[in-house]
């Protein structure tokens, strides 16, 4: 009976930091040919319906961050061309306040189709590792980039 009451224990003190696991609040994506340096990110990031949600959701966050089951991850880069790479860092709110910045490349031009990878055991919220590696994400992507301001072509 013990160890089902210590058992329960650790679990409840484990929810928290699973309840807290919630998309980002904001990101800012860099990289060349983007008009005033920086494209910004803002709204609900936890799914479609904003251009952070689609980011994050498209762009593999979610997997890459807290792993899945199938994972649709790659731990070595895919075949293929990368092309230009920006930088998009995510603000992700965490347990007790805590926000965390995480660190993600995205490939919007990578041939076949867009890439973008987290670095594996990135850490968050003090104690948290990220599940990271390599995901494709759909052509609709890019173009979901290209309409809030990221250059329809590559820039040189």
């Amino acid at each position: 009976m013990r160890r089902y009451l210590i058992a329960a224990a650790l679990v409840a003190l484990a929810l928290p930091a699973v309840a807290a696991a919630k998309g980002p609040v904001s990101a800012s994506m860099s990289g060349p040919g983007l008009e005033g340096g920086t494209l910004e990110f803002r709204g609900d990031g936890e799914g479609p319906g904003t251009a952070l949600g689609t980011l994050a959701s498209s762009g593999g966050f979610f997997a890459q961050m807290f792993g899945q089951s199938p994972d649709p991850t790659l731990a070595t880069r895919p075949t293929g061309t990368l092309g230009v790479r920006y930088t998009v860092v995510y603000v992700v709110p965490g347990p007790n306040g805590v926000r965390s910045r995480v660190v993600q490349s995205v490939y919007p031009y990578a041939k076949p189709v867009p890439l973008t990878f987290i670095k594996p055991g990135q850490r968050f919220w003090g104690t948290e590792r990220a599940h990271g590696g390599w995901f494709r994400a759909s052509p609709g992507f890019k173009k979901m980039l290209v309409r809030v301001g990221l250059p329809a072509r590559a820039p040189a």
